[in-house]
């Protein structure tokens, strides 16, 4: 029984049971170097070490509080915070793993990769209209061009026109998008009238969407505010008007059932099927 025994310790010395990843401590890198410096030896020889003064060690760098390096790759679309198709991005090591490379947002900036998004970007600057190709940022503003409508409220000036500044400020003011002056074309300049109207937006020297434009009156901006705070107190006003209408009907429910109980159970008042109290000789 003993050796049995003896032979299975030995096996599992011999063996040993893998250690779980869960309970390995982590692993660091630490840059040290001799507090004491060795000193120069003879040709041929190894160099003399005392064990007391060669081998303590003086901490340099420490990686563990290190910075983290982020990764840096190339985006195949346009990403929220980040950027387009062909942008250099620099993020966390998390973020490009489980969420950029893995729904194929992203890939490495391999030198084929850098060489393919090169000429992509060449061909949309320089190259033919036909050879040319739409970002995705680009697309992505052509179809909200497609679906909107520009409105914009004249000043109260009597010099007030619309050139091509005033309709690029209002733009990127009512639906933020920014447009040059030299992507926008009008039917005619300067615009005085007040009616409808159309301008073309071209994105990107490439697509050319046009949009309906009106030139309102204008509106003071106070009194409409005014306007749209006045009837937000009247609609609390009627609210609270109903809702303490409401209250005064539930308490008048209760006081009459509570009016209705007393009524039943008052002295001298003798129920259906019950004896009377014995009278006192």
């Amino acid at each position: 029984m003993w050796s049995f025994g003896r032979f299975v310790l030995q096996d599992l010395l011999r063996h040993p049971a893998p250690r779980s990843f869960s309970l390995t401590p982590a692993q660091h890198t630490v840059v040290v170097e001799r507090w004491w410096q060795v000193p120069l030896s003879k040709v041929g020889s190894p160099p003399r070490l005392y064990p007391r003064r060669h081998r303590v060690y003086k901490m340099v760098e420490d990686t563990k509080h290190a910075p983290k390096e982020k990764m840096e790759l190339i985006l195949t679309q346009t990403v929220a915070k980040l950027g387009g198709r062909g942008d250099t991005v620099f993020v966390r090591k998390s973020v490009g793993r489980n969420k950029l490379l893995a729904q194929g947002l992203a890939v490495y900036p391999s030198p084929e990769n850098q060489q393919m998004f090169a000429e992509e970007l060449r061909l949309l600057r320089e190259g033919k209209p036909d050879q040319r190709l739409q970002t995705r940022t680009g697309q992505l503003t052509v179809e909200l061009l497609k679906r909107s409508k520009l409105n914009i409220n004249k000043m109260p000036c009597d010099e007030f026109q619309l050139t091509k500044e005033v309709v690029c400020r209002q733009f990127d003011k009512k639906l933020g998008v920014v447009v040059p002056p030299h992507a926008l074309s009008l039917p005619f300049e300067p615009i005085k009238d007040l009616g409808d109207y159309w301008c073309d937006v071209t994105v990107n020297g490439m697509d050319t969407v046009r949009i309906p434009m009106s030139l309102l009156p204008h509106e003071d901006q106070s009194a409409i505010y005014q306007k749209q705070l006045k009837a937000q107190r009247k609609l609390e006003a009627a609210e609270r008007a109903s809702q303490a209408a409401v209250e005064e009907d539930t308490v008048s429910d209760a006081d009459q059932a509570h009016d209705g109980k007393d009524s039943l159970t008052s002295p001298g008042h003798t129920q259906q099927g019950s004896t009377p109290p014995p009278s006192e000789n």
